[in-house]
Order: C-alpha cells, then structure tokens, then sequence
C-alpha cells in the first residue's frame, strides 16, 4: 500500500482495508476526518509510537499545549510551524508503512 492508496481509501470507503496495522489505521481514520476514531485507537498503541499519533491527532485539533505532551512522551520534537498537518500525515503513514 502506498500513501496515496490509504489516502483515496480514507476519501472513498466507509471502512478501512483490513489489513493495516493499528498504527496506520489510526491514521486512515485521521484522513478520512474521523478524529475521535482515530483518537481512540491511538491511545490503544503502545508509546512511542502511539504517542506520536496521539501529538499529530491533538495538533491538528488545534490543542497545541495537549500535542506538545505527547509529542515529548513520543520522544519526538514537535514540528516547526512551517510544517503543515498534511505533511506530519504524509511522515507519520511514511513512516509506518516502512515497517508494516
């Protein structure tokens, strides 16, 4: 699966494939503006990773003090503001797609 296939799943099915991992559901669920999905599942995996879903999740809500809590507990450093939400999204699938 590539970004884009996720993307235009997220845009066109009502239910994620079945085969992705927690992770990348979470973020399918993310695109398809689904945040409180989304946000359930992400607090199910297990930090780090979960944790910076979570960041990504609370930054795109617009709750930046929450997002700075779980991008330090994802031991990440919070994206410069120059750094859209479209492109955290495009990093975080990336990322997780490299190890699916």
């Amino acid at each position: 699966m590539t970004i884009e296939d996720l993307e235009q799943s997220a845009q066109n099915d009502d239910t994620p494939p079945r085969d992705l991992t927690d992770e990348i559901r979470s973020l399918w669920f993310a695109r398809a503006g689904r945040w409180d999905e989304a946000h359930d599942l992400c607090t199910r995996i297990p930090d780090p990773d979960g944790a910076w879903i979570h960041a990504h999740l609370h930054r795109e809500e617009g709750d930046l003090s929450n997002a700075r809590y779980w991008y330090n507990r994802a031991r990440r450093t919070e994206p410069d503001t120059s750094v859209g939400l479209e492109a955290e999204w495009r990093s975080l699938v990336s990322h997780f797609l490299s190890r699916a």
